[in-house]
């Protein structure tokens, strides 16, 4: 199997591996979608970490498979394609990108789908399709605009050019840089930190947001609320509230 997932004490590791550059091909996108879809399911697994491995991320799309395809399959494969990392975008828990090395094209897409990026110190990110006489087709033109706003996302749409990790950074478009030898580590241990977390309330505050970046401010709202109300009829605001006022704030166990 070239995606994995291996779960331990409540973090769930999404794992490329298909050597030697992770390259996404027809089985690995279908692979992620079907992992994903079962992380989302897992009573054990409260937080997701995305991962390639020690020396790269995911180096793209398989050029050569996507070579003999012509539009009509195309046509047939593209749902397929963005289904895959939408799956992994809406896993309802908080998900981390661990990446190192290079994270290009639908491998910054795939990173895109996180909540979250902590890239090595030698990571390199970026939309290099239009050099293919294409353009991103699993998400890039829709969530890199959303996260990094359009201008940012159209000059590295526009050029196909890659960023190292201090750029990256610098735009937004990771939020940590570490030592290569410490992404993992560093990318599960926020996620442990959150899966030890009141679960539904990580749920309600990602699909809050997530659709407030989709919608209109009014339509925001008004899933912020019903949440946020709705929350009140949780066990964990329970133990929440009365750890704060018995104990202080920051104290209460959610598990």
């Amino acid at each position: 199997m070239t995606v994995h997932l291996e779960v331990e004490d409540g973090v769930g590791t999404l794992r490329l591996d298909r050597p030697p550059m992770n390259a996404l091909d027809i089985a690995t996108q279908d692979r992620l979608k079907e992992l994903a879809e079962e992380a989302a399911r897992r009573e054990d697994v409260r937080a997701v970490v995305l991962y390639g491995g020690e020396k790269v991320f995911a180096a793209g799309a398989d050029i050569k498979e996507m070579q003999v395809m012509d539009h009509t399959a195309m046509v047939l494969r593209a749902r397929a394609l963005q289904d895959s990392f939408t799956a992994v975008a809406r896993i309802p828990k908080p998900v981390v990108a661990a990446v190192t090395g290079y994270a290009l094209g639908g491998g910054c897409e795939l990173a895109l789908c996180a909540d979250y990026r902590i890239a090595g110190d030698n990571a390199k990110l970026g939309q290099p399709e239009i050099l293919l006489g294409l353009i991103p087709g699993a998400g890039g033109t829709q969530r890199l605009a959303r996260l990094i706003g359009p201008s940012r996302a159209k000059d590295l749409i526009f050029t196909g050019r890659q960023v190292k990790a201090d750029e990256a950074l610098a735009l937004g478009l990771v939020d940590r840089v570490v030592p290569a030898a410490d992404v993992y580590t560093e990318a599960h241990a926020w996620a442990a930190r959150l899966a030890r977390g009141p679960a539904l309330a990580l749920r309600a505050a990602k699909e809050a947001v997530d659709t407030g970046l989709e919608t209109d401010i009014d339509t925001g709202l008004a899933v912020e609320r019903n949440w946020f109300a709705g929350l009140f009829a949780t066990e964990d605001r329970e133990r929440g509230m009365r750890s704060f006022v018995e104990e202080g704030p920051g104290k209460a166990k959610f598990l």
